[in-house]
C-alpha cells in the first residue's frame, strides 16, 4: 500500500508560490514596461539633467550717459551664492535657513520669506542667496560643497548709481521681478522668470527691454553631487544697448543744488530745449539713492531705508515733475491770453480790460493783488493782473477755456518717456463732476478757471511744454530723455540691434504738435512775458541783459486766505524761456509751500540760465541792468512795451 503524507499540504504550498511568483513578476513586467517604454523618455532626460546643466550666464545692461558722454549708470561684476533649485528638490527649504543665515550673515526672516515666495512658484534653475558675497562667503560656501552641494558661486553684474539721489527719479532703478509682475502677461510673453532683474522705475523702466540685453549659458556636466566636472558649450551674453540721454550734467547737478537750498527744500526744477523737446535736467525734491533697490534691498537695514522712504510724508519716490498735481496760479494766464485773443473775447486792437482790484459775482468778491487800472494784454501778463483775467474769462466762458484746455492738450499727458506720468486736471474734469452731482456751473466758477486756482491741477512738466510751445509761435514737442541708442552686433547678424532716437511712446501724440497762432497774437503775449523780466514786472529781479528772458511768476493758493501759513504756503512758479524771441532753452521752476514765485521759484530758474550761459557763451553770465526804453525786436515786430512800475503780484 502506498502512503503518501498530506500533513504537509506542498502540493497546494507549491501552487501559491507559483501564483505568487507570477504574480509578482507580472507586476515587476508592468512596472518595467512602464518606466522603459512609457516614460523612459521621461526618465532618460532626467538623468541626462542630473549629469547636464545650463548655467545662466547673465547679461550686463546697457550703461546710461549724459548727452556728452558723461556716465550717468553703470555695472560692476560682483559674485552671488546661488542655490540650484534642482538639487533641493523634495528638500524642506526651511532646513536651510539656520544654516545659511548663520554662515553667511544673513538676516533668517528675509531668507525664509524668500523660500516662501519661490514655493509657489513653478520651479526654476536658480536661487539668488545672497547678493555681492564677500571673499569669506565664497570660502564659507567652498569649503561646505559636500554639505550644501546645492550652493554655487556666479559672477554677475549690478548696477550702481550715482550717489547723493542725483537723477534718481530719472534714472530709476532695478529690482527683482515680483511674484505680482510674473503673473502678467506683459512679462511672461518676454520669457522672464524668478529671480531675473528688471528697470522698476525711471528710464530703466521704460527703455528695459534694451537697456537688459540677452543673458547666455554655460553646458556643463556634472556628477551626482553637482559639482562640475567637463564643459560643453559657452554661448555668451549679449550686453543691452547703451544709452545716450538728453540730460546735461552741469545743468542738472545746478537744478539740484538748486532745490537742495530752497525754502523747503521740496519742489521741481525742469530744463528743455524748446526747440526739439530734449530734457536737459530734471530736478525733484526730496530725492532717494536707487542704489537702496539694487544693491541693499536684500538686506534688513536696505528694507527698513525702503520702509522709511514709503512711510516719508514727503514723498520722495514721487517724481512731482510728471507724477504730482499743483494749482498753476498765474502761469495759467499765458494760454489764456493767447486763447482769449484766438476766440476774439478780446482784440489787439482793443485788449483793454479793467482791473478795480478785483471782481465781484453775486455776493462773493475775489480780489487782484493790486490795483492796475485797464492794461492791455502785454500789460497784465506783464503785471499778473487777476482782475484782467476774470474778466477775460467770463467773456471767454467756460466753452473758451475748455477749447483752450484741448488746444494746449493740457488735458493730456505729454507723453514723456518716463513711467506712471500722470494727466493734468483742467475744467474739463471738474465741470463733469459737478454734472454728475446735478450741480451747475457758474460764473464765480469761471472766474476760479481764468487764473489758475480751484478748477486746475497741472504737472509741472505740462505748463512747460504749453508755455515753451507758445515760445515756439505753436510748436509743442513731445518731452524726452532719449537722444540715442548705441548699436549692439554686427550689421546682418541675428543679434545686431541698430542705434535709434527717441520715437514717441505714444503713437496719439503728433511730435510737434501744431497749434495755429497768428504771429501777431503770439508776438503780443510773448512781449508780455518779455516784460515780466525785462519791463519791470514780477520777476525784474532775473533780468540778464543781452540774454532776455520771456517768463511768468505764479503763486498758486494751497488753502484759503489767513491760513496760508506754514506747511499751508503758497507754492512758488516761474516758467520761461530764454532768449525771448529765438528760445534755446526753457525752464520751469516749482518750490513747494514758499510763497511768491517771484521770491522763490524765479531766482532758482536765473541760476540755471547762469549755468547754461557760461556753457554757450563762454564767459560770466550779465547782470540786470537798468531796464531799456524799447529792446530790439529780432525781427519785424511791434516794438517792446515802454517801462512799468514795479507791483508785487503772482
Amino acid at each position: 500500500m502506498k502512503f503518501v503524507d498530506t500533513s504537509q499540504n506542498l502540493r497546494g504550498r507549491l501552487m501559491a508560490v507559483q501564483i505568487a511568483a507570477v504574480m509578482l513578476l507580472s507586476v515587476l513586467g508592468v512596472r518595467l514596461y512602464l518606466l522603459q517604454v512609457v516614460r523612459g523618455r521621461h526618465y532618460a532626460e532626467i538623468a541626462q539633467n542630473q549629469r547636464i546643466r545650463l548655467l545662466p550666464i547673465t547679461a550686463p545692461r546697457g550703461s546710461i550717459f549724459d548727452r556728452n558722454g558723461h556716465p550717468l549708470v553703470d555695472s560692476r561684476p560682483i559674485y552671488n551664492v546661488i542655490l540650484s533649485r534642482e538639487d533641493v528638490r523634495g528638500k524642506e527649504l526651511n532646513s536651510l535657513v539656520q544654516p545659511l543665515s548663520e554662515g553667511l550673515g544673513l538676516d533668517g526672516d528675509i531668507l525664509r520669506d524668500r523660500f516662501k515666495e519661490i514655493e509657489s512658484l513653478p520651479a526654476f534653475e536658480s536661487i539668488p542667496v545672497k547678493l555681492d558675497a564677500t571673499q569669506g562667503d565664497i570660502a564659507w560656501v567652498e569649503a561646505r560643497e559636500l554639505e550644501f552641494p546645492e550652493l554655487r558661486v556666479e559672477q554677475q553684474p549690478q548696477r550702481r548709481y550715482p550717489p547723493n539721489g542725483l537723477l534718481a527719479h530719472v534714472l530709476g532703478y532695478v529690482g527683482e521681478i515680483s511674484p505680482e509682475q510674473l503673473k502678467q502677461p506683459a512679462y511672461k510673453d518676454k520669457g522672464l522668470k524668478p529671480g531675473d532683474v528688471m528697470g522698476q522705475s525711471g528710464l530703466e523702466q521704460s527703455y528695459d527691454d534694451v537697456l537688459r540685453g540677452r543673458d547666455g549659458y554655460r553646458k556643463v556636466v556634472v556628477d551626482s553631487r553637482g559639482r562640475i566636472q567637463d564643459e560643453i558649450e559657452v554661448v555668451l551674453p549679449q550686453p543691452g544697448q547703451d544709452m545716450i540721454t538728453t540730460i546735461d550734467l552741469d545743468l542738472q547737478l545746478a537744478a539740484e543744488e538748486q532745490l537742495a537750498n530752497s525754502a523747503t527744500k521740496r519742489g521741481v526744477i525742469v530744463a528743455m530745449d524748446p526747440n526739439n523737446g530734449e530734457i536737459l535736467a530734471l530736478a525733484s525734491a526730496p530725492t532717494f539713492d536707487p542704489n537702496i533697490f539694487s544693491q541693499r534691498i536684500g538686506t534688513k537695514a536696505g528694507r527698513a531705508e525702503y520702509v522709511a522712504l514709503l512711510n516719508d510724508p514727503d514723498k520722495p519716490l514721487i517724481n512731482r515733475a510728471v507724477q504730482s498735481r499743483y494749482p498753476p496760479g498765474s502761469t495759467w494766464k499765458i494760454p489764456m491770453a493767447v486763447a482769449g485773443l484766438q476766440q476774439g473775447a478780446i482784440t489787439l486792437e482793443h485788449s483793454n480790460l479793467v482791473c478795480g482790484g478785483g471782481i465781484t459775482v453775486g455776493n462773493k468778491f475775489t480780489r487782484c493783488m493790486g490795483n492796475h487800472g485797464s492794461p492791455d494784454v502785454r500789460a497784465a501778463i506783464t503785471r499778473s493782473c487777476d482782475g484782467y483775467f476774470y474778466r477775460l474769462g467770463l467773456k471767454m466762458g467756460l466753452d473758451g477755456i475748455i477749447a483752450m484746455v484741448d488746444e494746449f492738450d493740457l488735458n493730456k499727458r505729454t507723453g514723456v518717456d518716463l513711467p506712471n506720468e500722470v494727466g493734468s486736471r483742467t475744467p474739463t474734469e471738474f465741470k463733469a463732476i459737478l454734472d454728475r452731482r446735478n450741480q451747475s456751473w457758474k460764473d464765480i466758477d469761471t472766474v476760479f478757471a481764468s487764473f489758475g486756482q480751484v478748477y486746475e491741477e497741472m504737472t509741472p512738466l505740462s505748463m512747460l511744454r504749453t508755455v515753451a510751445g507758445i515760445g515756439l509761435r505753436g510748436k509743442l514737442y513731445v518731452p524726452h530723455f532719449l537722444k540715442e541708442l548705441k548699436p549692439i552686433g554686427e550689421p546682418g547678424t541675428a543679434d545686431y540691434r541698430q542705434a535709434r532716437g527717441f520715437e514717441s511712446l505714444d503713437s496719439s501724440h503728433p511730435n510737434p504738435k501744431i497749434v495755429s497762432i497768428p504771429d501777431d497774437i503770439n508776438q503780443a503775449v510773448i512781449e508780455g512775458m518779455w516784460g515780466v523780466v525785462n519791463n519791470g514786472g514780477t520777476g525784474a529781479g532775473i533780468r540778464m541783459v543781452g540774454f532776455e528772458i520771456a517768463g511768468k511768476t505764479g503763486t498758486a493758493q494751497v488753502v484759503g486766505l489767513g491760513k496760508d501759513v506754514g506747511k499751508n504756503k503758497d507754492h512758488s512758479w516761474f516758467v520761461s524761456y530764454a532768449p525771448a524771441y529765438k528760445p534755446e532753452i526753457s525752464v520751469i521752476a516749482l518750490i513747494e509751500n514758499s510763497g511768491f514765485g517771484s521770491n522763490h521759484a524765479a531766482p532758482a530758474v536765473r541760476q540755471i540760465y547762469d549755468v547754461y550761459y557760461r556753457k554757450t557763451r563762454h564767459e560770466e553770465p550779465p547782470g540786470a541792468a537798468p531796464v531799456a526804453k524799447t529792446a530790439k525786436p529780432p525781427r519785424k515786430a511791434p516794438a517792446k512795451p515802454q517801462e512799468t512800475t514795479v507791483v508785487e503780484g503772482q
